[in-house]
C-alpha cells in the first residue's frame, strides 16, 4: 500500500503518516482505529510496536558493540520498518550470549577441573614412554633380544594404557556437554542433588528419610547431604513455614526476620532461600577461605565452579566484618547487564571450645528485581572470565578482553 493512499483512508496527510511512521508522533484514539482499519490489522498491533523484549535486545547489543557505533536513537524505527533483520539480530546476540557462557564455564573447567588435569598428565606421561620405548628400539643397534622383548612388550603395554586414557577423556568430555551438571566432588553431588529436588524440602522430613531414596556417588557427598539437612532441619524448626512467612511478608528485612525468631541473620538468609516463593533466589555460602561450599544458581548471576570467586561480591565483604549484615544492589556485565539485591552475612563461631579455633562462614542471599532507582555495584564471575578492563580488583587479565 502507498504511504499516500493510506493517508488519504486515515484521513491525514502523507507528511504527517511519514512522521508517525518514523516514531515522531504518538497516535492514539479514533486515528489509531482508522489506520488499523486501514491496514486491516487489530489496533493493538499498531500502539504496541515492536516487542519490546526485541528492542531492549538490540540496545544491548548496540551498547556492548565496541567495533561499530549504531544509531541507538532510530532502534525503535529499525525493529519497526525491518523486523525480520530485528529478529536477526536478537537470535544472534542470544547465541553470542550462550556461547559466551559456554567459554566460560570451559575455561573455568580447563583450568581447575582436577580430574581433567590428572588425565591429561597421564596421557602426556605415556606419550612420552612410548616416544622413548620407540627411540631405544629405533637408534639402539644390537640390543640383546630378551631386552629387544622387554622393550616390545613395554611398547604394548604403554600403548593399551595410552588407548584406555584417551578413551575414558574423550567419554568424560562427551558425556560433560552441561558442565553444570557434572558432578566431580561431594559438594557438587549435594547441589546437583538438591537442584532435582528443586530446592524444597518438606518440613518435618528427617535427613535419613530423605537420603533413603537417594544414590550419592559417594559416601562423603552422603555425609555432606546430612551435614546440611541437619541445618536446613534447624532454621525450620525455628522458623516455621506459615509463621516465618507471615512475618517475611509484614516485613521484609532479614535483620528484623533475625530478631523476630531469636537466630542469626545467615540462618534468615539460608531459609528464605529454601522456602518456596513466588520468585526465583540465590545462595551462596563459603568458608574463611572464601572457598564455596554450597551455591544454589540463580538465573544471571554465574557462579564458577572450579576457582575463586570475584572478590568483590558482597560475600567476602562480610568475612571481614562477622556479624555485620551487608545490603547492597549488584551488577553482573555482559551484553545485557544484570542487576540484583543481596544480603550478606558473616558469622564466628568456635566449634572445638573457647581455646580452639575460630571459623568463619559468610552467606550470601541473592535476590531479582531490585530497587530501580538503587545504585548498583559492578561485580563478576572471576577474573579469569569478567570483561570489566579497569576493575580496581583484577587478578589477571580476562580471556575475554579480545572477544568482546
Amino acid at each position: 500500500m502507498r504511504q499516500a493512499d493510506l493517508a488519504r483512508q486515515a484521513g491525514i496527510s502523507a507528511s504527517y503518516l511519514n512522521l508517525i511512521e518514523h516514531n515522531r508522533r504518538r497516535i492514539g484514539g479514533k486515528l489509531l482505529n482508522d489506520i488499523a482499519r486501514a491496514l486491516d490489522v487489530e489496533p493493538a498491533a499498531l500502539s504496541e510496536g515492536a516487542a519490546v523484549d526485541l528492542i531492549a535486545t538490540l540496545r544491548d547489543t548496540a551498547e556492548a558493540s565496541r567495533a561499530s557505533e549504531p544509531e541507538v536513537d532510530r532502534v525503535e524505527e529499525f525493529a519497526g520498518r525491518f523486523p525480520g533483520w530485528a529478529r536477526l539480530i536478537d537470535t544472534q546476540a542470544r547465541r553470542i550470549e550462550a556461547l559466551e557462557r559456554s567459554v566460560e564455564a570451559l575455561s573455568d573447567r580447563l583450568t581447575h577441573d582436577p580430574f581433567l588435569q590428572t588425565s591429561l598428565h597421564e596421557v602426556l606421561s605415556k606419550v612420552t614412554a612410548i616416544r622413548s620405548t620407540a627411540a631405544i628400539l629405533t637408534e639402539a643397534a644390537g640390543i640383546d633380544p630378551e631386552w629387544q622383548a622387554r622393550f616390545h612388550r613395554n611398547l604394548h603395554e604403554d600403548s593399551r594404557s595410552l588407548a584406555e586414557s584417551s578413551r575414558a577423556l574423550v567419554a568424560y568430555l562427551d558425556t560433560t556437554a552441561d558442565v553444570d551438571r557434572t558432578r566431580l566432588a561431594p559438594h557438587e553431588e549435594v547441589e546437583a542433588w538438591l537442584d532435582d529436588l528443586g530446592w524444597r524440602l518438606p518440613d518435618g522430613a528427617s535427613a535419613d528419610d530423605m537420603l533413603s531414596e537417594n544414590a550419592f556417588g559417594s559416601r562423603a557427598g552422603r555425609l555432606l547431604a546430612q551435614h546440611w539437612l541437619g541445618r536446613f532441619a534447624t532454621d525450620a524448626a525455628a522458623m516455621p513455614h506459615e509463621l516465618y512467612a507471615e512475618a517475611r511478608a509484614a516485613s521484609p528485612d532479614p535483620a528484623a526476620l533475625a530478631r523476630r525468631f531469636g537466630v542469626d541473620v545467615a540462618a534468615v538468609l539460608r531459609r528464605w532461600a529454601l522456602v518456596p516463593d513466588e520468585t526465583s533466589s540465590g545462595l551462596v555460602i563459603c568458608d574463611g577461605s572464601g572457598t564455596m561450599t554450597l551455591r544454589k544458581a540463580i538465573d544471571g548471576f554465574p557462579m564458577p565452579r572450579f576457582g575463586a570467586a570475584c572478590p568483590l561480591w558482597p560475600l567476602y565483604r562480610a568475612l571481614a566484618g562477622p556479624g555485620v549484615p551487608i545490603r547492597s544492589v549488584v551488577e553482573h556485565p555482559g551484553r545485557r547487564p544484570q542487576r540484583f539485591l543481596t544480603f550478606a552475612s558473616a558469622a564466628a563461631s568456635r566449634p572445638a571450645g573457647f581455646d580452639g579455633p575460630v571459623v568463619h562462614e559468610a552467606t550470601l542471599l541473592i535476590l531479582p528485581d531490585p530497587p530501580p532507582d538503587a545504585p548498583a555495584e559492578p561485580i563478576g564471575t572471576s577474573c579469569r572470565i569478567c570483561p570489566r578492563e579497569a576493575c580496581v580488583a583484577r587478578r589477571e587479565p580476562s580471556i575475554l578482553l579480545d572477544v568482546l
